[in-house]
């Protein structure tokens, strides 16, 4: 970080204070400043070069380095810490002036991303990738055991009823949800895929129970058995005598 000199003159003021001066870029001693200038302050209009990307923006010239940071996050999208700005072929430090380190109009400087910024937004992008695709996974699990649920209702209505069903649309039906549950532990999460991942886990592991209560009811019930009776037709016994000449 600079800091600009300033030394206190052997004059003084009519009130009789010391005066306090500094020294410019170009050897210039002027008096130093308290934060109210006299003499305006001109803007600079900086070339900053990222890469293949060029941008000029336009910044006062007693600015610093890291005041020009917080202008570049808006056009390059890199947070302050994220930047390093490099000057004349040196890094230049957040607290370094813009005047003092000899930049001026139409100066280029050249914007690099830090190297362990762009190691922790890799890391990142890895992380968020992996939470969409368990998110996908618990949402294709959901819809799969949402269609199952149905069909447990659908036995579960038929066995109130008292009609037996068959015994292997029961195991079947299991098999189908048990299937499920080993997807959803293949899947590695973390946050709320975890809480949805959970949340599945309990409705397939309710189905499967619901099931297992069913199955005995409906091996209570016994199966109806249909059968016809068939009548029986015989010729009427005739009374009467019919008598033939």
């Amino acid at each position: 970080m600079m800091k600009r000199s300033s030394f206190q003159s052997e004059g003084s003021t009519k009130d009789g204070e010391a005066v306090e001066w500094e020294m410019r870029p170009g050897g210039m001693l002027v008096q130093k400043r308290d934060g109210k200038p006299d003499i305006p302050v001109p803007d600079l209009r900086l070339r900053i070069a990222y890469g293949t990307l060029r941008y000029d923006i336009s910044i006062n010239s007693q600015a610093t380095f890291g005041e020009v940071k917080k202008l570049l996050s808006v056009e390059a999208g890199l947070q302050p810490g994220e930047q390093r700005l490099i000057f004349r072929g040196k890094e230049k430090e957040n607290g370094d002036y813009l005047d003092m380190s000899g930049v001026k109009d139409r100066s280029k400087i050249v914007l690099t991303e830090d190297p362990s910024s762009r190691e922790k937004r890799f890391i990142e992008m890895r992380r968020n990738a992996k939470i969409q695709s368990a998110h996908r996974a618990i949402s294709d699990v959901s819809m799969e055991v949402d269609k199952l649920a149905d069909q447990v209702s659908a036995i579960e209505k038929s066995i109130s009823n008292g009609t037996k069903v068959a015994e292997v649309q029961i195991t079947t039906l299991i098999e189908m949800l048990m299937r499920q549950a080993i997807k959803l532990d293949s899947v590695s999460t973390e946050g709320d895929a975890s809480a949805q991942k959970n949340l599945q886990s309990k409705r397939v592991q309710k189905c499967v129970e619901t099931l297992d209560v069913l199955k005995v009811s409906n091996a209570r019930i016994k199966p109806v058995v249909v059968t016809t009776k068939w009548e029986k037709f015989e010729p009427r016994a005739s009374t009467q005598w019919e008598f033939f000449d």
